[in-house]
């Protein structure tokens, strides 16, 4: 059997069919939902090009078969969100990763399979020739993910406001035309009391409050309709989901919070405290963070950002 050739170490240069190899000690990794292909140096191993599983048991193979064959960065390309735990579990281990943008990976020639896009991407790393994406600390990393899960929740709500206003339309409950947020105080109010049976519309109207700018009459008019049980039904599970999604915000805002409150200090509050907001409101605006988000920016940047 030939003797298994030693690696070369990352300080020299040389040339890999015609692409000068800055840093040999370079890996890279073809991600996909199933199946991870790394491509190491041909000197590094019997088989430099391997097929990994994506179970946490498969990354840490991965990782180990790396570190075996003397690998100090890798490559791999930003693919939805297979290669987070990739990132996460390849960083973890000391290795040093590179996560590529498709859009420039893309305009390399020459990639066909799976096994030729990890190996085209070792070849690329190697000469110094892709560039990472920018990844913030693991803090960040976890806000960020907290904050898209909360505009998620934001956007179900919405759709579930509009099965609630479709509900009414059917049932000729022209709501939304008198009141311009049928999810205030007093929308639900009387969606509740139309959910707890009452069909009176002089009744209804009473629930309006007082700063309401339409009429008594314009009400009563929009409030007459035809409360099919059909309708009843769809418009309650409506609420029913979208006062849940208000539930999980609310949790979501506690968990931020936390999370705001572990970051470093870069003021002193007691020696520069935060100046009074300039206009004072009663209420939060819709969507708005239930806590003191302001003075957490102001906490963490040392500047003002309210």
């Amino acid at each position: 059997m030939a003797q298994k050739r030693k690696p070369q170490r990352s300080g020299k240069t040389r040339e890999q069919d015609g692409i000068p190899v800055l840093n040999p000690n370079t890996a890279g990794l073809d991600i996909g939902a199933n199946e991870i292909y790394a491509a190491v140096p041909i000197d590094r191993d019997l088989e430099p090009v391997k097929c990994f599983g994506t179970f946490t048991a498969e990354l840490n193979a991965l990782a180990a078969w790396l570190h075996q064959c003397q690998i100090e960065a890798v490559a791999m390309e930003a693919t939805g969100v297979y290669w987070i735990p990739v990132f996460q579990v390849l960083e973890a281990s000391g290795l040093q990763v590179c996560l590529v943008n498709p859009r420039y990976f893309q305009n390399v020639p020459g990639r066909r399979t799976d096994v030729s896009d990890c190996q085209w991407l070792q070849r690329l790393h190697s000469a110094g020739l892709l560039r990472g994406s920018f990844r913030p600390p693991q803090e960040v990393c976890a806000l960020r993910s907290l904050t898209r899960h909360r505009d998620n929740l934001i956007q179900m709500a919405s759709k579930h406001i509009l099965h609630m206003q479709k509900a009414l339309d059917q049932m000729n409950v022209q709501l939304h035309h008198v009141l311009s947020d049928i999810t205030g105080l007093s929308g639900l109010a009387i969606i509740d009391a139309i959910l707890g049976g009452e069909r009176n519309p002089q009744t209804l109207a009473r629930l309006r409050d007082g700063r309401v700018k339409a009429s008594e009459e314009t009400i009563i008019q929009a409030l007459t309709g035809d409360y099919r049980p059909e309708h009843i039904f769809t418009l309650k599970q409506s609420v029913t989901a979208y006062r849940n999604c208000q539930k999980l915000i609310s949790g979501c805002d506690r968990e931020i919070e936390k999370r705001l409150k572990e970051f470093e200090c870069r003021v002193d509050q007691d020696a520069k405290p935060l100046a009074p907001p300039k206009i004072r409101r009663k209420k939060l605006f819709n969507n708005e963070p239930a806590f003191d988000l302001r003075s957490h920016l102001y906490r963490i940047f040392g500047v003002d950002l309210g």
